[in-house]
């Protein structure tokens, strides 16, 4: 191993700090008058100082740096890694830089078909966690359960990194095997999951009768046709003789804020659903149902869990604070907050946290989550009568099904 003393390694650091400012004062003094300057200065996000660091950092990595000769990094890289820098300062885990090339497999899985395990990943507090595998995917297969910490991926320790980079470490092409390592609550050792990478196809409504009388309507995501879908899911019920409903949101990360509200409308005869508020004028925004959308008034119960985020919590808010319905479960996952897109110039974007959801008697959601009015532990199971959960709505319901059978929604 060679070495060199710490004397002739400032001594080489302060010469080229030296070099540097030099030459960038040069360049200020023979190429750019006052009003360049100014020009400049009103252009760039940073004032001159911190453009000079940026220069002197650049060039000590591009003249020392081991391998920067042979392996240059392109212009747009550096600007990327600099701008995702720069969004990660302000500590929001849902506010990021995203790539051009990233951004494109986001809409690829928008359009609900992509390679991958199958589950909705989040951050808090440093860490990667699962939010909530969904339905018949690797990740549920498994048994990835809502709040597992993912610590290793393969042989890469994730610890440190963003969601949206462990989320591309875990995708890749179908068939390929991956290995997680997870930290659970209760347990003392590391958790081992090898799964299959698979397409996953994203169904996001499924549906069936428990009874003659009480039907069964299970949403895993909230997505462009969730609603038109969760629509004709819940009328044919309607025409199957239910008179009382279990809205099961168990693991249901979330999804699109329009398609929330759209929902809750069907149960519920116009007035607040979520309340938007943030810094910008824009931000600040009331949603109310909208009576046209309005379906049904009968008795109902909603399933929530640790997988519920969101979209989830949306609905779920709206019902209970409306004294529509009441909740069913174990906590929420506590994802309140808006994110907005804002495309930029080479295809990349950036994800901007711009406000907080409210419900309608004002609670907020993010990083607090929703209590559950009768809390019952569990996790969801295809075996339905072995499913704890499940059963204690379908008794709430039955509830009021004897109390009243018509139902009635508040206004």
């Amino acid at each position: 191993m060679v070495r060199k003393s710490k004397k002739g390694l400032w001594c080489i650091a302060w010469l080229c700090i030296l070099l540097t400012a030099a030459g960038m004062g040069n360049f200020y003094m023979e190429s750019a008058g006052a009003a360049d300057l100014n020009e400049l200065e009103r252009l760039s996000p940073f004032n001159a100082r911190s453009l000079w660091l940026l220069r002197q950092a650049r060039a000590i990595i591009e003249t020392y740096q081991v391998d920067a000769a042979s392996k240059p990094v392109p212009e747009d890289e550096l600007l990327h890694g600099a701008m995702k820098g720069m969004v990660e300062a302000w500590k929001d885990p849902y506010t990021r830089f995203v790539a051009p090339d990233q951004l494109k497999d986001e809409e690829i899985e928008m359009e609900g078909r992509y390679g991958g395990l199958g589950m909705y990943i989040g951050e808090r507090d440093g860490r990667i966690l699962v939010i909530s595998p969904m339905e018949d995917s690797p990740a549920e297969r498994v048994g990835l359960k809502p709040k597992d910490q993912i610590v290793k991926v393969d042989e890469e320790v994730v610890l440190g990194w963003d969601s949206q980079r462990v989320v591309q470490r875990l995708r890749g092409k179908p068939d390929t095997k991956v290995t997680l390592w997870v930290r659970r609550d209760g347990e003392e050792e590391l958790l081992k999951f090898e799964l299959t990478r698979e397409i996953i196809k994203l169904k996001s409504v499924r549906y069936e009768m428990l009874s003659d009388d009480i039907g069964y309507l299970r949403l895993t995501q909230f997505k462009q046709k969730t609603d038109e879908e969760a629509r004709d899911a819940l009328k044919d019920l309607m025409k199957k003789g239910a008179r009382g409903l279990v809205l099961d949101l168990r693991n249901n990360g979330g999804g699109l804020l329009d398609v929330s509200v759209r929902i809750s409308g069907m149960f519920l005869k116009g007035g607040p659903v979520v309340e938007t508020r943030g810094r910008a004028e824009k931000a600040n925004e009331k949603y109310s149902a909208n009576p046209a959308l309005f379906l049904t008034a009968m008795p109902m119960t909603v399933l929530i869990n640790g997988g519920s985020a969101s979209a989830s919590e949306i609905v779920a808010g709206a019902l209970l604070d409306r004294g529509r319905a009441s909740l069913v479960g174990e906590k929420s996952f506590g994802k309140g907050s808006v994110q907005t897109l804002f495309p930029l110039t080479d295809g990349s974007g950036l994800y901007v946290t711009i406000a907080r959801y409210h419900t309608p008697s004002g609670r907020v959601i993010d990083h607090v989550g929703l209590s559950p009015t009768i809390e019952v532990k569990g996790e969801p199971d295809k075996d339905k009568s072995k499913d704890a959960q499940l059963q204690r709505a379908v008794a709430e319901v039955k509830k009021l099904l004897a109390k009243d059978s018509g139902g009635g929604a508040k206004k």
